[in-house]
């Protein structure tokens, strides 16, 4: 009777596991709402809760990603989501990125309950970072001490001033007038002294 009570009870527990699991995965309700949030250095993000309730999907989603370009001539996809750690629970982004341009993004979910999701995303082109070339080797400020001194110019004899030319012409005149004078008084002792030696004689 003890074995029969155990395998019954076991059983029992058998079949209320099986209709529990069903009961807690519905308890949020049975579809999914897909927000696609836009993209993140190319890489879709989208959000996804359970559309009753907004609790976030614990479980793993099986979802499919896929862009077109405006004139529909470029698709991109299928790609998968995966967990955008770092962020909130409810965040998901894939691996892959959009090349720069005009997308239009479309998520559908599978599992763990149907959902679907769309936006047009823009890309933008990112310029790349500048390259920096060697540096130019800067100009020493000062000479080094090894370096000659520059040998400094002879110095040169100071230039003698001229005097002014009025005072050169106002001495030599001065010169020349006290010579004529000087002249002419030897002169006329001289003829005074031959005056008074021919009067002598006469006498």
């Amino acid at each position: 009777m003890t074995r029969i009570r155990i395998v019954f009870t076991t059983v029992l527990a058998a079949l209320g596991l099986m209709f529990l699991t069903p009961v807690a995965a519905h308890a949020h309700g049975d579809t999914l709402k897909v927000v696609v949030t836009g993209q993140r250095e190319g890489r879709v993000t989208a959000d996804i809760t359970w559309e009753n309730d907004g609790d976030a999907v614990e479980e793993n989603v099986a979802a499919t990603v896929n862009a077109t370009n405006p004139d529909g001539s470029r698709t991109l996809g299928p790609w998968r989501l995966v967990r955008d750690t770092g962020t909130s629970k409810a965040a998901w982004t894939t691996t892959e990125a959009l090349p720069p341009g005009s997308w239009k993004v479309t998520v559908d979910v599978g599992f763990p309950a149907l959902g679907h999701g769309e936006l047009d995303v823009a890309v933008p082109v990112v310029d790349p970072a500048p390259v920096t070339g060697t540096a130019a080797p800067s100009t020493p400020s000062s000479v080094p001490s090894s370096a000659p001194a520059t040998s400094a110019a002879p110095a040169t004899a100071p230039v003698p001033t001229p005097e002014p030319a009025a005072d050169t012409a106002d001495s030599g005149l001065w010169w020349t007038t006290a010579g004529v004078a000087v002249l002419a008084l030897a002169g006329a002792a001289t003829g005074i002294l031959i005056r008074r030696r021919r009067r002598l004689r006469l006498r």
